[in-house]
């Protein structure tokens, strides 16, 4: 934030600076990165302390100041020291320091000018080498191969290879798979007004900055901020979570937009009107984020702007809080509650998908709390006393139909008027028994159990799903379709119910419209492999040996652990005389 200001400062006074140093105290999403982001503030700070430091070195030039040189460095440093995007800044180093020096001697006789020239490779190269030195400290990566390995780690940065599912636009869907608008879209809804008002002004009023101030700072500003979001969508780069992995763009976008109101109000400078129309704008536009990062002071970086309807309106259309920073909320309320205490009788044990938090949280009591990790869609297969999920990886068409918190939650942890974290109790631990029940074979105590669990928690998909596959195995077809669809009335992406209902027509000699389910199902979730095991052997039945190898496939690229898509492979293979190949199948089912 201070270099950010320092810049805006250097560039148009330091009524600019306090201007951009507003906007990113009231950038919920930044402040609330800060709070607790191990890597992409840290990043940032780098970045934007070597942005700031190169134009100061610049500025200077061929007399730079020494504080700023080492200023330069360390920027540098940190920023390549953390992430091997750091590499950016040297590049923007080099062409800034390229631009700055034609354009002050000329095209044409700064070649001539061979001592000044020489001072600026000095430069430009020591503080370069001195940047990268520093960074190598604290990379052993890096350290083994310093020549190689920073631009290997570069390459992996722009193409991250962990896939991970995000909501967006409603829509479940992996990382690798989200739109080319993905970062500026999530952009668009979570940054303030006040920064997007600002940011798209300095485009517009580009022609009167470039006129009035230094056009190359103005351009390093702007640059800063655009390039490594064009960059991020010309690669098809996969990003997490919206757009923290182009947080480091961030402080140079709200120099450019301090620029815009800054501006501003010198040309509505003594017209009195103009001049609180003005100061309402701004005060409006500044009040409504920092209204929001006061009342949700523990996670502010959930919040969504006004062009979406606020954080209400995001809920079930984006992701909200991807990191569960709402699990310290759910753990101080069952302290609060008495339910964890020093004395407490009796073990506790709470289930969560946010393991590592709720145990660091939970330490302080020894044996008598346990922390299960159970993801969501596995949250029955474990027995457990309470549980703390928040929305991450929930399906969005389930939030979107109003199915979440579920009928068992005790508590609620909100933000924005939407619900974030839900504290679950579970009674009787019906649901828990019927899974056990069911890997037992025992279905008529499967069914009790789960029939149980419906009653006392209605909204409970992974019963119904479960209570579903439970009548399907002791032949009860009707009631096994029905709990099915009970299932997909709450959660319709849930795969165990949309392939029971597929089971169900196959069960019922109807391979058209189990064919059909199937591919719905694929659609709702790529993922499937069951799905697409049973499309392979309804293509095997229809005598399609191509289209039932090709489905049997992906069934097993999916999950390739999945032995009954190996065997059938196996035995279409052995119909068409094709034996290596059915051998080969057989192997790999054996390994």
């Amino acid at each position: 934030m201070l270099c950010a200001a320092l810049f805006a400062g250097l560039i148009a006074g330091q009524r600019a600076g306090i201007f951009a140093l507003i906007i990113l105290l009231v950038s919920p999403r930044f402040v609330g990165d800060s709070l607790m982001n191990p890597k992409d503030i840290p990043f940032a700070t780098g970045y934007i302390m070597a942005i700031y430091h190169m134009a100061a070195v610049l500025n200077k030039m061929p007399n730079p100041r020494r504080i700023n040189l080492l200023g330069l460095v360390a920027g540098l440093g940190i920023a390549l020291g953390i992430r091997a995007g750091g590499l950016l800044s040297f590049g923007i180093f080099g062409l800034f320091a390229g631009l700055h020096f034609f354009l002050k001697n000329g095209l044409f006789r700064s070649f001539a000018e061979v001592k000044e020239l020489k001072k600026y490779a000095l430069v430009v190269l020591g503080v370069a080498a001195a940047g990268y030195a520093f960074a190598l400290f604290f990379w052993p990566f890096a350290l083994q191969s310093p020549l190689k390995n920073p631009f290997l780690a570069l390459s992996k940065f722009s193409d991250l290879e962990v896939k991970i599912r995000v909501l967006f636009e409603g829509v479940n869907v992996m990382s690798d798979k989200t739109p080319w608008y993905y970062p500026l879209k999530w952009m668009a809804y979570t940054m303030p007004l006040l920064a997007i008002t600002g940011f798209l002004g300095s485009l517009v009023m580009l022609p009167r900055l470039l006129r009035r101030y230094q056009p190359l700072w103005v351009l390093l500003a702007l640059f800063g901020a655009i390039f490594p979001i064009f960059y991020v969508i010309y690669k098809n780069s996969v990003i997490h979570d919206g757009w923290r992995h182009l947080t480091f763009a961030y402080p140079t976008l709200c120099v450019a937009a301090a620029l815009f109101w800054n501006e501003m109000s010198n040309m509505v400078a003594g017209k009195k009107v103009a001049q609180y129309a003005y100061s309402g704008v701004f005060g409006i536009l500044m009040l409504l984020p920092l209204v929001f990062i006061v009342q949700n002071r523990t996670m502010p970086y959930v919040y969504f702007n006004e062009l979406v309807g606020g954080t209400a309106g995001a809920f079930g259309q984006f992701e909200t809080d991807y990191w569960g920073i709402s699990v310290r909320q759910g753990v101080e309320w069952m302290e609060k509650e008495g339910i964890l205490a020093p004395n407490m009788p009796e073990t506790v044990v709470i289930a969560t998908n946010m393991y590592y938090s709720a145990k660091q949280l939970t330490a302080k009591y020894g044996d008598k709390v346990k922390i299960k990790y159970l993801k969501w869609e596995k949250r029955c297969d474990d027995a457990w006393d309470y549980a703390l999920y928040p929305t991450r990886f929930l399906d969005g068409a389930t939030l979107q139909k109003g199915k979440w918190p579920p009928d068992n939650a005790v508590h609620l942890v909100t933000a924005g008027g939407a619900p974030i974290l839900a504290v679950l109790k579970d009674n009787g631990k019906n649901c828990a028994f019927g899974m056990a029940a069911s890997k037992l074979g025992d279905w008529p105590a499967a069914i009790e159990r789960f029939k149980t669990e419906v009653t006392n928690v209605p909204d409970n998909d992974l019963a119904w799903a479960s209570l579903g596959q439970a009548y399907l195995s002791a032949g009860l077809l009707e009631e096994a379709k029905d709990a099915a669809e009970k299932a997909m009335q709450i959660a319709p992406d849930d795969s165990q119910a949309n392939n029971l209902v597929g089971l169900y027509y196959l069960n019922k000699n109807d391979a058209t419209r189990a064919k059909a389910q199937f591919e719905l199902a694929i659609k709702r979730e790529p993922s499937n492999a069951t799905a697409w095991y049973f499309l392979g052997d309804i293509a095997r039945r229809n005598g399609d040996a191509q289209t039932a190898l090709n489905n049997l496939m992906k069934a097993i690229q999916i999950a390739p652990n999945f032995k009954p898509a190996y065997e059938m492979s196996a035995q279409i293979y052995d119909a068409l005389g094709e034996n290596s190949r059915a051998q080969q199948f057989r192997n790999a089912l054996g390994k």
